[in-house]
């Protein structure tokens, strides 16, 4: 029995945050004691495995965002964007608006599900000319570039500039990167019969990875399966190689050494579009904060604790265990799914004076669509190559995704696609820019 009113916040309306608020919901259905706080700088959840899937139009864009309300429906919901958290007073700061003072936050307990952000690596010049697969903004805002790009080149005279034109350079051979390229790529393919002056051959998509491998968390056989898929399919990559700049016109590229030649040498890629993927870190709320951090991730024990605060919980992309053998696995919605379920389980344990379970990751498989009915999987020791593992991945997130609507309308999309030619048509859209925050004289208390 709960012989006080507790107020449990969770910060983060992604994927480990909005897992994590559900399942206290589930626990706490009938409990008016409990207090449940949702903060979110979006008002949606953004399902972005299928992000490059926007980019090609296979999927429509309000297709894979599901609302906030609509998911977390006991919550009480904020949207704005954390500016402190005080682990003394238990209290986080909310940032005001031009319209708005901000609103500061009393908790009992608090989960922080921040996620991350693009990691650029100090690239200022690649950050402010690249385009990132993160948000929903950043896929449309790509597809609208991708489309700019053929309709000016259709008309371009010098073979110089069409060529840079109709280059298109995607960095990381992570999950994001090699999907990306594979939407990217069979997108132009199919594209290009609308436009009288572009042949295919005038066309190049280019992977960069800086390892010797793209997609490194895969058994070895896929691995090498998905790149010759992709390489058969035109994408040419570049391993062991490094971008240190862009200016919006030249993809200045290094070449790493390897273990069997010491020398380097730098190559420059003729471009407009540059889509960077090349990895993540945490959002800058968590590297200032006072927590102790770690490769800039806050530092939890296996109960996903921090550290002297057993009251606060860190879940996913912003996380990492103290011991080094729990942290082997990469940041990926399944981990996240996991980390919450474990959270919302342990702060309901703490709650009712019951005992806590420690992390314990139970890995299910993954799979990568390597373009067009391909795809690699694996899980349980089985390998699957080819249209198999392409509808694998499909099932797999179709049924992910937690609101029945949404799921069919995605699936009503995929099969419109199988039927239909690519659509060409460029959203009516502009990428956003970050509200206007104002710095805060005063704030509201919410106790």
């Amino acid at each position: 029995m709960v012989l006080t009113k507790k107020r449990i916040l969770v910060l983060g309306g992604g994927f480990a945050g909005v897992d994590c608020t559900r399942k206290l919901e589930n626990y706490f259905e009938s409990n008016s004691d409990i207090e449940i706080t949702l903060v979110s700088d979006d008002n949606f959840l953004l399902f972005t495995p299928m992000l490059p899937q926007i980019v090609a139009g296979t999927v429509t864009p309000r297709h894979i965002v599901m609302p906030l309300r609509a998911l977390c429906k006991k919550a009480r919901i904020y949207e704005s964007v954390v500016r402190d958290i005080d682990p003394i007073q238990q209290h986080v700061t909310l940032e005001g608006t031009p319209e708005k003072i901000g609103i500061r936050i009393h908790y009992d307990y608090l989960v922080i599900a921040l996620g991350s952000k693009t990691n650029f690596f100090g690239l200022n010049n690649v950050e402010r000319n690249s385009f990132t697969m993160k948000t929903l903004a950043d896929a449309i805002s790509l597809r609208n570039r991708i489309i700019d790009m053929l309709e000016q080149a259709e008309n371009e005279k010098n073979s110089k500039i069409k060529e840079r034109l109709l280059t298109f350079v995607i960095v990381g051979g992570g999950f994001a990167g090699v999907e990306t390229a594979g939407e990217i790529n069979d997108f132009l393919n199919e594209a290009i019969s609308y436009y009288h002056n572009i042949k295919l051959v005038d066309v190049q998509v280019i992977l960069v990875e800086a390892v010797g491998t793209i997609l490194q968390g895969f058994n070895e056989s896929l691995s090498k399966y998905a790149h010759n898929k992709l390489e058969k399919n035109g994408i040419k990559i570049l391993l062991q190689h490094a971008v240190t700049s862009f200016d919006g016109k030249n993809v200045t590229i290094k070449k790493l050494p390897s273990t069997s030649s010491n020398v380097k040498h730098e190559v420059t890629i003729d471009s407009h579009t540059l889509v960077w993927t090349a990895g993540v870190t945490p959002v800058e709320i968590i590297q200032n904060s006072a927590f102790k951090l770690k490769n800039g991730k806050i530092i939890v024990n296996e109960f996903l604790e921090i550290p002297n605060h057993p009251e606060i919980f860190a879940i996913g992309d912003c996380s990492q265990f103290d011991r080094e053998d729990v942290n082997k696995f990469p940041p990926t919605a399944q981990l996240a799914e996991a980390h919450a379920k474990l959270a919302a389980y342990n702060i309901k344990q703490s709650i009712e004076s019951k005992e806590k379970k420690k992390f314990v990751y139970k890995w299910k498989g993954q799979s990568a669509i390597i373009g067009k009915h391909y795809g690699i999987a694996e899980s349980m020791g089985i390998k699957i190559t080819g249209f198999w593992a392409w509808v694998l991945w499909r099932n797999y997130y179709l049924n992910k995704m937690p609101n029945i609507e949404k799921r069919i309308r995605v699936w009503l999309d995929w099969n419109i696609d199988l039927f239909s030619r690519v659509d060409i048509s460029r959203y009516g859209f502009k990428r956003d820019t970050s509200k206007e925050y104002r710095e805060l004289d005063e704030v509201d208390d919410v106790w």
